[in-house]
């Protein structure tokens, strides 16, 4: 459908600077997610890119086609709002049917576009109710319907599943998913605060800190490989781990000592001699955490709470600082008896990460 470039664009309200320095290529059939903490840019982000608000500098480009300042009826992109935003007064029919009718298509054309849309939605039987009668779900559906019978150049999605309860938001992002392999041409950007949607809907991840963008991979990618601690912490739940540490011993395979370990712990990851005495945290994520019984181990400590989730058990130690965040170990299935005994608890070299001053030793 379309490829959509950003090239240095930014975006300010008067002396505050919001973003800068955007830079990113959406090829066609794409689905891009953006996430971040609150208050990062997401929403501004999408909105820039609809045209509801005005890009401060740099450039965008759909098609090879500047848009900077082209109004957002004429840049070719359907947008779903977090708040569905239906005509309550207009069936299902009639608000699938509305863009349409103000873009002057014939009764036939716009008949076939709604048929269309409502079937691979599953909403042929809802067409004539109004959005009152219809659960919070198929609203939500009814909204991209609005969407797709546009049949745009590129889909905006923004944060729609978040009015939605948690069984409901499962039950759509399975739909959106199944929309988009129905759909393997389209381009779809999406903006949550969920990881969850993120890791299981998009093609590649965009993180956003900072006023710019702090990393952009498929989620495995930013799960396995994160180029700096944000992204190591912000993605995947609950946080990845770090650990004070020294490096004292380099190679292929570097060894590390840990503050509150015991012994020398190796990584995974190449360093080298000038490296050696090198202060760094350790990344372990919780669910990568090993319970041990040797005397080399990455970390010791009290169990304070124990979260029985039936398929995992989540230990939270206790922490000698209160500035410090928890260490926190995800152990699979079903463990007794554990708060207040002291564990050991390691990982193997290939699950280990190292960070000095917040960025990753793999990506120096």
């Amino acid at each position: 459908m379309a490829n959509l470039t950003l090239t240095d664009v930014g975006k300010a309200y008067g002396d505050v600077e919001v973003l800068k320095d955007i830079n990113l290529d959406i090829t066609t059939g794409e689905l891009i997610v953006f996430v971040g903490p609150s208050g990062c840019g997401k929403s501004t982000l999408l909105r820039m890119i609809a045209g509801l608000e005005k890009i401060t500098s740099g450039e965008l480009q759909i098609d090879g086609e500047r848009m900077n300042d082209m109004p957002p009826a004429q840049r070719g992109i359907a947008m779903v709002f977090q708040s569905y935003a239906l005509y309550p007064h207009m069936t299902v029919r009639d608000n699938m049917a509305f863009a349409l009718k103000l873009a002057k298509k014939t009764k036939e054309e716009i008949d076939t576009a709604v048929n269309r849309a409502a079937k691979v939605l599953q909403l042929d039987e809802y067409l004539d109710r109004l959005p009152k009668a219809l659960s919070g779900g198929q609203r939500q559906r009814v909204a991209i319907g609005r969407s797709i019978v546009r049949d745009p150049k590129v889909y905006l999605f923004d944060e729609p599943l978040s009015n939605l309860d948690a069984s409901l938001r499962v039950a759509t992002r399975i739909e959106i998913a199944q929309l988009k392999e129905s759909m393997p041409n389209s381009t779809m950007i999406y903006v949550t605060h969920d990881q969850v949607e993120a890791m299981t809907l998009a093609s590649r991840i965009v993180v956003l800190a900072n006023k710019g963008i702090a990393q952009v991979g498929s989620p495995l990618e930013l799960y396995e490989r994160p180029e700096n601690e944000f992204v190591a912490q912000f993605i995947g739940s609950p946080a990845m781990n770090l650990l004070p540490g020294e490096i004292v011993g380099t190679g292929e395979m570097t060894e590390v000592r840990l503050d509150g370990g015991k012994g020398v712990i190796k990584a995974a990851i190449p360093t080298n001699a000038d490296d050696n005495g090198l202060k760094v945290n350790v990344g372990i994520r919780p669910e990568d955490m090993i319970e041990t019984g040797e005397d080399t181990y990455a970390f010791s400590g009290k169990v304070e709470i124990v979260e029985a989730l039936g398929e995992v058990t989540q230990l939270y130690f206790a922490i000698p600082q209160s500035d410090d965040a928890p260490v926190i170990a995800k152990l699979a299935g079903i463990h007794h008896s554990l708060r207040g005994k002291e564990i050991r608890l390691t990982a193997i070299p290939e699950k280990l990460h190292l960070f000095v001053n917040g960025m990753s030793l793999l990506y120096r």
